[in-house]
C-alpha cells in the first residue's frame, strides 16, 4: 500500500509541474504564404527551439508560465524577434510571415545551407520526426544532386550518392532493380509502393523529380509488406506558390539531345489555386549499334487550398519509351568476361521497337484538424502498357558462335492504391508523443506474354560474335501472333501475377527529457493475397513489430537504435509440389547521426545485420523459363554504411559515402544444390565508396565559375547470378572516374561534365547455363558493358 501512495503521490507532482509550463506552437510562412521549411524557432536567452517541418510548423515545450521573446532565424537571413506570453497548462498559438519569398528562401539555401541534404522527411513518409531525430538510416538524394551530376534518369548514376547501393542487369533503362544491403529494394513513389513485378517500374524522368528518399532496412511505417532491405521514395515536384519557371537543353556522346521546361505559378490571383507543370522530351542512341532510347514525359500538378486548414493536390504523369529490344545490353561468350570489344551487340537493325506507355494518378488530400492533429488521405493508380521484345540465345557453342532468339514480351501492369492515416501530438505528464497510425490498401495486377519466340539464325549460319555481320537474319525477323488479347495470351504463359493486401500501423514516439530521448513502439498488421504464375493465390496475415530508440547527445548529436520486422509472402511453383512459404526478415540496426556547422553538412555511420528466411531462386534444373522455384533457406547480410553530405565551406560541397557489405548463406534447404553455407549472395559488392565535390568561386573574376568530380569503386564483386564457379568473386574491382566545370551567373548555368574520365571497360554479369548445337551442356558467361569515356553539355536557363 505504501509503494501505492508513493506512485500516487509521484503522478500528482508530475501532473501539478506540467499545469505549471505552457507550450507554444504556430506556422512560419514565406511572403508568398507558402510554408516555410528549415526555418530556426528558438526561446531567447535559453537553448530550446525547434526547427520547421516541410509544413513550417514548429513546437516548443514545457515553458514556465512567463513572457517570452522568439528568434526566428534562417541561414542568411536576419533574424526576427516575436513576444509571447506563455499561460501554465496552455498552448500559445503564433503565426510568422517572413519578408523572403519562397523562392527567395530556397536560393538561400542553395547559397548557404545543405544544398545536398534535407533536414525532413517528406509527408509521404508519414513520419513527422526529423532525419536526425529518426532511429533508421535513410539518405536524401536532393535535386541540387541531379543537376551537379547531369543525372536525368533512376538509372543514371544516382545510386553512387547513397552508401551501399548497388545496380544489377538492368535491361537498359527500362526498370532500376536497385540493391542494397544484400537484395533489391522496394520502389516507391510519393509514399506508395509501386512495384507490380521484379522488372517494375519504368524509371523516372528526373525532369519531374523533386529528391528521392533512400530508407535503408525494413522500414515497418511505409510498408504492408516488402523486403527486409530497404526502398527508395520518389518525391515528385508540386507548386511552390511562386510565379518562375526553367528551361534546359542537354547534348551528350552517343547522339543525346534532351529539353526540358518547368513551369510554376497561380492560377488564381489569391494564391490558393497552384500549378506546376514539367516537360521533357529526349532522343538518345548508345555507344552499341543499333541500340537506341527515346523517351518523353508530360507531368502536370494542381493545389488547391481549400480553405486555412485543408488542401487538395491532384498530378498526373505520362512517360513514353521507345527503345532498341532490351536484350541489345547483353553480351555472350563461353571464353570468359569481357571477351568482346565493348561496343559490341548481337541486335541486328530491323528489330520492332519496345514501346512503353506508363500513366500515373495521384491525388493527396491533406486536412489540418488543429495544431497538433493533421490527417492524410490519398489515392494513386497506376497504368502501365509495354510491347515489345527480348533477345536471349537459344544455344552457344564453346567457340563462342551462338543461335540467336527473339522473345515477346508484352506486358500491362494496373494498380489502384489507397492511403488514410493521421499524425498526432499529445503530451501526458513530462512525456511527449508523436503519434502516427493508418490504413494502407493496393490491387495489383500484372499480365506479360513472353511464350512466343523466334530464332534469327539457322543451325548451318549462326551468329560469330568475334566477326559478327549486321544485315538481315538468315533466319528472317521475328513475326508474333498478337491475334488474342493480353490476357489470354498471358493465362496460356503463365505470366499472370496479382496482388491485394490491406495493412494497418499504429506508432507512438515517446519523447523523454524535452525530447531528448525518444522510444518507438509501432506495429503492423497486414493481411494479403498473392498468386504468380498461373498458381493459385497465397494467403497470408502477419503481424510486424518495430522498436526503435534514438537518443540527442546534444542538439546536433543522435544515437538510435532500432529492430524491425518484414514480411513478404511468395508465389511460384515448388518442382516438389509443396506450398511456397512467404519471405520473412528482421532487421537489427545501430547508429550515429550528426549535424555540422549548424546543419550545413551532416554525417550518418550505421552498423545492421539482416536475417532473411526461406527466398525463392529459380531451380537450377529446370529452364530458366520454367516458372519452378525451389527455396534457398536463409541469408544474412550486416555490415557498416557511412554517409557525409553538404556545403563544407562556401562554395564546397560534398557527398560521401562508404559500405562494407557482407551477404551470405547461413542456411540451406535440404537438397537444394544452387547454392551452400557461407557462399555470398549474388548481385553486391563487398566494399563500395562513392564521392562527388563540387566547388564554386563566391567571388572575383571567376565567381559564379565552378568545378566538380567524382568516383565510384566497388571491390570483392559477387556475380549477378548464382555462380557454378569455385570463385563467386569473379568480377574484377570496379572504379570510374567522372567530372566536369560548370558556370552560373544571374539566371544562367553552363554544365559540361565528362564521365568514364579514365575510359576502362566497364561491366557486370552472371553465367547462365546453355546447350551446344550437339545438344551438351555449356556455361557461358554474359556481360552488360558501361560506355566508354562520353560528354554531357547542359545550358538552363530560369524566369
Amino acid at each position: 500500500m505504501k509503494k501505492i501512495y508513493t506512485l500516487l503521490l509521484l503522478l500528482l507532482t508530475t501532473a501539478a509541474a506540467f499545469a505549471q509550463t505552457g507550450r507554444v506552437t504556430g506556422q512560419i510562412l514565406s511572403s508568398g504564404g507558402q510554408p516555410a521549411q528549415s526555418v530556426s524557432v528558438g526561446i531567447k536567452g535559453s537553448s530550446k527551439g525547434d526547427v520547421s517541418d516541410s509544413q513550417g510548423k514548429f513546437t516548443i515545450e514545457r515553458l514556465k508560465a512567463g513572457a517570452y521573446t522568439l528568434l526566428i532565424s534562417f541561414v542568411g537571413s536576419e533574424t526576427l524577434e516575436k513576444p509571447i506570453d506563455i499561460l501554465a497548462g496552455e498552448t500559445a498559438e503564433v503565426s510568422i510571415t517572413l519578408l523572403e519569398s519562397a523562392n527567395q528562401l530556397q536560393e538561400v539555401i542553395v547559397k548557404g545551407g545543405n544544398v545536398y541534404s534535407n533536414e525532413n522527411l517528406s509527408p509521404s513518409l508519414k513520419l513527422m520526426t526529423p532525419i536526425l531525430e529518426t532511429p533508421q538510416n535513410v539518405q536524401v538524394v536532393t535535386s541540387k544532386a541531379f543537376e551537379d551530376q547531369q543525372i536525368i534518369s533512376m538509372s543514371d548514376g544516382l545510386i553512387r550518392n547513397v552508401s551501399g547501393a548497388t545496380r544489377l542487369e538492368h535491361w537498359g533503362d527500362m526498370y532500376a532493380n536497385i540493391s542494397m544491403r544484400g537484395s533489391q529494394i522496394q520502389a516507391f513513389r510519393n509514399g506508395f509502393n509501386i512495384v507490380n513485378s521484379f522488372w517494375g517500374p519504368l524509371t523516372e524522368d528526373m525532369s519531374f523529380v523533386d529528391h528521392i528518399e533512400f530508407v535503408k532496412g525494413p522500414a515497418g511505417f511505409m510498408l504492408a509488406n516488402g523486403d527486409p532491405s530497404g526502398l527508395y521514395n520518389v518525391v515528385t515536384k508540386k507548386p511552390t506558390g511562386e510565379t518562375k519557371g526553367e528551361a534546359s537543353f542537354t547534348i551528350g556522346s552517343f547522339d543525346l539531345y534532351r529539353a526540358t521546361l518547368d513551369l510554376d505559378g497561380k492560377l488564381s490571383k489569391d494564391g490558393k489555386f497552384l500549378y506546376r507543370l514539367n516537360l521533357a522530351g529526349q532522343n538518345k542512341g548508345s555507344f552499341r549499334p543499333n541500340e537506341y532510347n527515346n523517351r518523353y514525359s508530360v507531368a502536370p500538378v494542381i493545389t488547391y487550398q481549400i480553405d486555412e486548414k485543408t488542401k487538395l493536390t491532384a498530378e498526373y504523369a505520362l512517360q513514353y519509351a521507345k527503345m532498341s529490344d532490351v536484350g541489345s545490353y547483353y553480351a555472350f561468350s563461353p571464353e570468359g568476361y569481357a571477351t568482346l570489344p565493348r561496343d559490341y551487340t548481337s541486335t541486328p537493325p530491323g528489330l520492332s521497337p519496345t514501346k512503353i506507355t506508363d500513366h500515373s494518378i495521384f491525388v493527396n488530400l491533406q486536412h489540418q484538424i488543429n495544431a497538433d492533429w493533421k490527417i492524410t488521405g490519398q489515392l494513386a493508380y497506376l497504368n502501365y502498357k509495354m510491347a515489345g521484345s527480348s533477345q536471349w540465345p537459344w544455344l552457344v557453342n564453346p567457340d563462342a558462335t551462338m543461335q540467336r532468339g527473339v522473345g515477346i514480351w508484352d506486358a500491362r501492369s494496373e494498380m489502384t492504391l489507397g492511403q488514410v492515416f493521421v499524425n498526432g501530438k499529445v503530451t501526458t505528464g513530462g512525456v511527449v508523443h508523436r503519434l502516427l497510425g493508418g490504413i494502407d490498401v493496393g490491387t495489383k495486377e500484372y499480365l506479360a506474354d513472353w511464350a512466343q519466340s523466334a530464332p534469327l539464325d539457322t543451325l548451318g549460319g549462326l551468329f560469330n560474335p568475334k566477326d559478327p555481320f549486321y544485315g538481315r537474319p538468315n533466319a528472317g525477323y521475328p513475326v508474333f501472333d498478337r491475334t488474342l488479347n493480353l490476357e489470354a495470351r498471358a493465362v496460356q504463359a503463365g505470366g499472370l501475377m496479382d496482388q491485394k493486401y490491406t495493412g494497418l500501423y499504429l506508432q507512438d514516439e515517446l519523447g523523454f527529457l524535452d525530447n531528448k530521448i525518444r522510444l518507438t513502439i509501432a506495429g503492423r498488421y497486414t493481411s494479403l493475397s498473392q498468386a504468380q504464375w498461373g498458381a493459385a493465390p497465397d494467403k497470408a496475415n502477419h503481424f510486424t513489430p518495430r522498436l526503435g530508440l534514438s537518443i540527442s547527445l546534444t542538439k546536433n548529436t543522435s544515437v538510435y537504435a532500432l529492430y524491425d520486422q518484414a514480411f513478404l509472402p511468395q508465389s511460384g511453383r515448388l518442382s516438389s509440389g509443396e506450398k511456397v512459404q512467404p519471405i520473412t526478415g528482421n532487421n537489427t540496426e545501430f547508429g550515429l547521426k550528426r549535424d555540422w556547422a549548424e546543419g550545413r553538412w551532416n554525417t550518418t555511420l550505421a552498423f545492421y545485420r539482416i536475417l532473411k528466411n526461406n527466398e525463392l531462386t529459380g531451380d537450377p534444373t529446370r529452364p530458366a523459363n520454367s516458372g519452378f522455384s525451389v527455396e534457398l533457406g536463409q541469408k544474412r547480410a550486416q555490415g557498416i554504411e557511412f554517409d557525409v553530405r553538404g556545403t563544407i565551406l562556401p562554395g564546397l560541397n560534398l557527398t560521401a559515402n562508404y559500405a562494407y557489405t557482407n551477404s551470405e548463406v547461413t542456411k540451406v534447404t535440404e537438397g537444394v544444390e544452387v547454392a551452400k553455407v557461407g557462399d555470398p549472395v549474388p548481385g553486391f559488392a563487398k566494399h563500395t565508396a562513392n564521392g562527388w565535390l563540387s566547388y564554386k568561386a563566391q567571388k572575383g573574376a571567376l565567381k559564379g565559375a565552378g568545378i566538380s568530380g567524382g568516383f565510384t569503386y566497388q571491390g570483392d564483386r559477387a556475380t549477378s547470378t548464382w555462380s557454378n564457379t569455385d570463385n563467386t568473386y569473379n568480377l574484377p574491382d570496379y572504379f570510374k572516374l567522372d567530372g566536369g566545370v560548370f558556370w552560373e551567373k544571374d539566371k544562367i548555368r553552363l554544365t559540361l561534365n565528362v564521365f568514364n574520365i579514365l575510359d576502362k571497360y566497364l561491366y557486370s554479369g552472371g553465367t547462365y547455363n546453355f546447350t551446344t548445337d550437339a545438344g551438351n551442356p555449356i556455361t557461358s558467361y554474359y556481360w552488360q558493358a558501361e560506355p566508354p569515356r562520353n560528354y554531357r553539355l547542359s545550358i538552363a536557363y530560369k524566369f
